[in-house]
C-alpha cells in the first residue's frame, strides 16, 4: 500500500529535507507541498493524501487551525504534528485539534516513518517531550484561566485592549503568524469562539 502524503512547512530547507526522506521509502508518496495553513487545507482538498506533516508555527493560517479544519472536514486524512516545540499549551491545542502524532523535528528518520505508518492505522505516536507535557497537564488543576501561559495572558490583556492581530504584534515584538496562534489557543482554552466572548472571560475572570 502506498502512503499518500503532504508536507506543510513554511521553511523551504525543511520541506526539501522531508522531501528527500520521504522518497528513501517506496512505500511513501509525497503529492504535494504547502507553505503554511491556509495551503495545507487548499493541498487536502486537492490532493485528498493519507498523511499530512503539519509544522504548527506558520505564517497567516497556522498548524492547529488547519489540523482543526482538516479533522473536521477530511476526518480520514491523519495529521501528525512535526514541530521545534514541546510546550503543553502546544501539544494540548494540537492534538485537540485532531492531530494522531506530535514528533520532535530531531526525531529520527525510521521514527518518523514508524509514524507515519502507525498513523495510517490509527495508532497514536507521541514524542517523549509530548508525553511529559500531556503528564504535566493531567497533574494540573483544570480551570480555564490557569491553563494560559504568560504570553497568552499577554495577547489576552491586548485583546481586552482592543488591539488588532497586527498591533499586538508591533506591541509584543512577535510575528503575526504567532499572534494567530496563542489567540486560537486563548479561545480554545477559554470556551469561546470570538474575541468578544474572550474580553467577557478575562474580565470576568479578571485574567488581563
Amino acid at each position: 500500500m502506498t502512503i499518500k502524503l503532504i508536507i506543510a512547512d513554511d521553511h523551504a530547507v525543511v520541506r526539501s529535507g522531508l522531501s528527500k526522506f520521504l522518497k528513501v521509502y517506496k512505500d511513501f508518496q509525497l503529492v504535494a507541498e504547502a507553505s503554511d495553513g491556509k495551503e495545507a487545507v487548499q493541498m487536502v482538498s486537492l490532493h485528498k493524501p493519507d498523511i499530512v506533516l503539519m509544522d504548527l508555527m506558520m505564517p497567516e493560517v497556522d498548524g492547529v487551525a488547519a489540523t482543526r479544519e482538516i479533522h473536521q472536514k477530511y476526518p480520514k486524512v491523519k495529521v501528525i504534528a512535526l514541530t521545534s516545540f514541546s510546550e503543553q499549551n502546544m501539544v494540548q491545542g494540537a492534538l485537540q485539534a485532531g492531530a494522531i502524532g506530535y514528533l520532535q523535528k530531531n526525531v529520527t528518520a525510521s521514527e518518523l516513518a514508524n509514524a507515519i505508518r502507525s498513523a495510517c492505522a490509527g495508532k497514536m505516536t507521541l514524542s517523549p517531550e509530548a508525553t511529559q507535557a500531556l503528564a504535566q497537564s493531567a497533574a494540573q488543576p483544570q480551570i480555564p484561566g490557569n491553563q494560559l501561559t504568560d504570553r497568552e495572558r499577554d495577547v489576552l490583556k491586548c485583546i481586552v485592549e482592543g488591539l488588532n492581530n497586527q498591533e499586538i504584534a508591533e506591541q509584543l515584538v512577535i510575528s503575526l503568524g504567532t499572534v494567530k496562534f496563542h489567540i486560537s489557543n486563548i479561545f480554545q482554552k477559554l470556551s469561546v469562539d470570538s474575541r468578544v466572548e474572550a474580553v467577557k472571560v478575562a474580565i470576568e475572570q479578571k485574567l488581563a
